[in-house]
């Protein structure tokens, strides 16, 4: 049974890697870097991944962080998910902001040691991003649109779990 939805893509940058499912079965793919870039303690900055997508409409490409690289440094990324529309056309950037408690400013950002997302133990600091690096990962997604029908009360429809933000609690 095949469940493939037919992406087309553009390799817009030189070296721009394809993303790939690094397991067969994986929902997610990886998605790599177009280029080298440094992301210092408090920067957010867009990394190029040299790809562009038409996607079918009634989908969306959801952009996800890597759980090594959520584990292992303090690089985020910033809108997770986040959503490329099928009406996009430019090239897909990946949002990431390094989330480290060092200041960095003229006096301290030399001193600073320069790390990779291969490192381990969460280093807070400066990191740097290889051209190749696999940054994050990829899902398509169906995206059902939604029709609005006013009523004049949701209270009776469905079941009301009662309680809002924080009503369950922590603990059982």
């Amino acid at each position: 049974m095949s469940n493939n939805v037919e992406v087309f893509l553009e390799i817009c940058r030189e070296g721009a890697v394809i993303p790939k499912y690094a397991k067969q079965w994986d929902a997610g793919m990886d998605i790599c870097a177009a280029e080298d870039v440094i992301i210092s303690p408090g920067e957010t900055v867009i990394i190029p991944t040299g790809l562009k997508v038409a996607i079918p409409e009634g989908y969306e490409i959801q952009v996800r962080p890597r759980s090594g690289i959520s584990l292992k440094t303090p690089l985020r990324i910033s809108n997770s998910p986040g959503t490329i529309d099928s009406g996009y056309r430019d090239e897909i950037g990946i949002i990431v902001t390094n989330t480290s408690a060092v200041s960095c400013n003229e006096d301290t950002s030399s001193d600073l040691e320069e790390l990779t997302i291969d490192s381990k133990g969460n280093k807070q600091g400066v990191y740097r991003i290889c051209k190749g690096d696999r940054i994050a990962q990829i899902v398509l997604q169906y995206v059902p649109r939604i029709q609005f029908k006013v009523v004049d009360s949701v209270k009776e429809i469905g079941s009301d779990r009662g309680g809002g933000f924080g009503s369950t609690g922590v603990r059982e």
